[in-house]
């Protein structure tokens, strides 16, 4: 993907300033949030069991339920605990071609969990023990590892506590 430049990127850095002067609203001037927090989010297996197996054992992620779909007969959706009370969750839809995973507008990019440095190395080397790919990047406030689940879906593990970007709390 070709990354702007030139007048196009400093039109862009603009308008991100813009939006930044317009909409952000200094932390002690901010509503409340209307919302509790992420009571799960959703996504689609291409395999039950696969994505069961990626998620318990590589991740470390306890599987909290099981369910046929409600939407749909035969559909499986299943959750994981996240920690926090938040919950990862997919569904199954068999009978349903699916493609592969697309970076596109009105999908998502990836899920960033947050996990301790030890937890980080753990998961790390099983990623290494399996031949599962990932890249790692540190920086001075965190390491981020990014992979993929078994169904395409990008993941993010950061050592950085939840609430902070760039090692400065901004909730």
């Amino acid at each position: 993907m070709a990354q702007p430049h030139g007048e196009e990127l400093q039109a862009i850095l603009e308008r991100q300033a813009e939006l930044r002067d317009r909409y952000l609203l200094p932390a002690g001037e901010r509503p409340a949030p209307t919302t509790l927090g992420v009571h799960h989010a959703a996504f689609i297996a291409r395999d039950v069991e696969e994505t069961i197996l990626f998620y318990r054992d590589v991740l470390g992620l306890p599987l909290v339920d099981l369910i046929e779909n409600r939407d749909y007969r035969g559909s499986t959706h299943f959750f994981f605990d996240m920690g926090g009370e938040n919950m990862l969750a997919f569904f199954d839809f068999p009978g349903h071609p699916h493609p592969d995973y697309a970076e596109t507008v009105g999908g998502g990019h990836h899920v960033a969990l947050s996990v301790t440095p030890e937890v980080f190395a753990t998961v790390k080397a099983r990623l290494d023990e399996q031949g599962i790919a990932y890249a790692v990047f540190p920086t001075e406030v965190a390491d981020s590892m990014f992979l993929a689940d078994p169904n395409g879906l990008r993941i993010e593990l950061i050592t950085e506590p939840k609430g902070y970007a760039l090692g400065e709390y901004i909730l």
